[in-house]
């Protein structure tokens, strides 16, 4: 009777398990943990019971409807490019250009992003300088871009690479035989998009914008960089107690508003995951 000899492949998977358990498992621990404790170590509900606070909900509806708006328009402009990039050939130059540009842009976020938009459309900023010179235009009445309101032309700006990367996949599954068929029975192209196209591609869609939502949800380093005053979303309200210090008895308030944060994300992606594979399972 022979005996099968223990695999060691699972080995392979240690560098990303270690790798997992200190970067985002301990992390998330950490911040649920500290917050249902005071500064001196007791076990205390008054971290979390200031999510209730007027102040820090109106930041957390500063933060979802940012996210809502930035990553609605993302998806609607990101499918649009995709679906203009349907006639490219795969293998081409363009093809490739467009698939390099979004996955380098789709990470160019935080200070450089933010620093790019203060040298173009700051209050001293090329454009705007050009603008208010030559046609007397001025497009920066009461330093916009560094209020709430700003954060919205950066969040697109990595918003739609990220949806192209993530769209384009399941744009690209669209079977040519499913038009064909459509075409045979007398549908025309209208009929095509309303009765198979958008009907297929709906999860997908769906599930890529649930993903620049909880994106968009989580970003810090832009809103950092160019909203120097204020904590008006949440991990900017994270900040600030963490180095504010004039917060007395909620010490560790930073933890209750990562466990929020936390929550939101993950029922985001929760649905996100169900929603990928539903699609996965119509594209089979």
């Amino acid at each position: 009777m022979s005996h099968r000899r223990p695999s060691w492949a699972w080995l392979g998977l240690t560098p990303f398990t270690v790798y997992v358990l200190l970067f985002l498992a301990l992390p998330t621990a950490l911040a649920i943990g500290t917050g249902f404790f005071d500064g001196e170590g007791s076990f205390t509900l008054s971290n979390v019971s200031a999510l209730g606070d007027p102040v820090i909900v109106q930041t957390f509806m500063n933060t979802t409807w940012l996210s809502l708006l930035t990553s609605a328009v993302g998806a609607v402009l990101g499918a649009l490019v995709c679906y203009a990039a349907l006639g490219l050939p795969e293998t081409g130059a363009i093809r490739s250009m467009l698939d390099a540009a979004t996955g380098v842009l789709a990470q160019f976020g935080g200070v450089m992003l933010a620093f790019m938009f203060i040298a173009t459309i700051g209050v001293q900023g090329v454009v705007t300088v050009a603008l208010r010179d030559s046609l007397g235009i001025d497009i920066q009445p009461g330093a916009w871009l560094y209020s709430l309101p700003g954060l919205i032309l950066p969040y697109i700006y990595f918003q739609v690479p990220l949806m192209v990367i993530t769209f384009l996949p399941a744009l690209s599954a669209l079977r040519p035989q499913w038009a064909e068929a459509n075409l045979t029975l007398g549908g025309t192209r209208a009929s095509f998009w309303l009765r198979i196209g958008f009907p297929v591609l709906a999860p997908s869609f769906l599930a890529s914008f649930l993903l620049l939502f909880a994106n968009a949800f989580s970003s810090y380093a832009t809103a950092a960089a160019l909203a120097s005053q204020g904590s008006q979303i949440v991990p900017l309200q994270i900040r600030a107690a963490l180095t504010s210090e004039t917060v007395l008895g909620r010490e560790n308030l930073a933890g209750a508003l990562a466990l929020g944060m936390i929550v939101v994300v993950g029922v985001v992606m929760w649905l996100y995951s169900l929603i990928r594979n539903r699609a996965a399972r119509w594209q089979a």
